[in-house]
């Protein structure tokens, strides 16, 4: 199975130590070899890099070690692949326009038996069950709602009921974000951490790196990461529980049901 990882913040943040950790996850520490991706978002920009090397020996995640890009929504993906070939096109995360807006996707598990045959815009590039998916996420999005992005209380419930559908053809852990609004949801595994004042010093569980939170945040800084285990020995992480969707908000996790 893929890995996922995700952040949400109220002020732009790098995410320069939890991608450090993660990465290396990518043919180093676990077996992801097959492709990696992130986004960041910056305002309505939306910048992507993937690549379908392991990540651990991707020269472009060294650049993205090194370069401490700032964002408040940022998702990133290491694969194993279950369905299409090892290649660029198959690289999460994968990135559309819905209301004038980006939007990008990565998903964690494997669907069978789920055939989506597009009847709008939306058509997969590459071959894989979680493109099909984010397809099929936003066509119907597009349908509900045509004259424009409606408010979150109105899409959660669509969004919700096209995961709870999904779930049922197998496991369909995923990140989605607007760069305003950011969707995690859990079919098997998934969990979080809240950093907020009084920050401390967090260490990976990959990497022999320990960063003093304190030394690099104000006071009023809270981040989100998502990922789909802990990528810290030192702090506690909560579980995401099956078929929930949570939606992250500066920070912060809302719950609609």
């Amino acid at each position: 199975m893929c890995q996922l990882l995700g952040m949400n913040c109220n002020v732009p943040t790098d995410i320069c130590f939890s991608f450090e950790g993660f990465s290396v996850r990518g043919g180093k520490t676990d077996d992801h070899r097959d492709g990696w991706g992130i986004a960041f978002f910056e305002g309505r920009g939306c910048r992507i890099f993937i690549d379908e090397k392991p990540s651990v020996t991707s020269p472009i995640a060294e650049l993205v070690r090194r370069y401490p890009i700032h964002s408040t929504h940022v998702i990133a993906h290491i694969r194993k692949a279950t369905q299409g070939k090892i290649a660029l096109e198959n690289c999460h995360p994968f990135r559309r326009e819905l209301w004038g807006r980006y939007w990008v996707f990565a998903h964690n598990g494997d669907l069978q038996d789920f055939d989506y045959q597009s009847t709008g815009v939306y058509r997969p590039v590459g071959k894989t069950d979680s493109e099909r998916a984010f397809c099929l996420i936003l066509e119907t999005l597009q349908q509900k709602f045509p004259d424009g992005k409606p408010p979150l209380d109105q899409i959660y419930p669509v969004l919700k009921e096209i995961a709870d559908t999904l779930s049922s053809k197998g496991i369909f852990n995923f990140l989605l974000s607007d760069g305003e609004n950011f969707f995690a949801h859990c079919s098997t595994k998934l969990c979080y951490i809240v950093r907020q004042a009084p920050f401390a010093a967090a260490h990976l569980i990959d990497q022999d790196l320990t960063v003093d939170f304190r030394e690099l945040t104000t006071p009023s800084d809270r981040v989100a990461v998502i990922a789909t285990t802990p990528l810290t020995d030192n702090e506690v992480w909560t579980p995401i529980q099956p078929s929930e969707l949570l939606v992250f908000q500066d920070g912060l996790p809302l719950k609609f049901d």
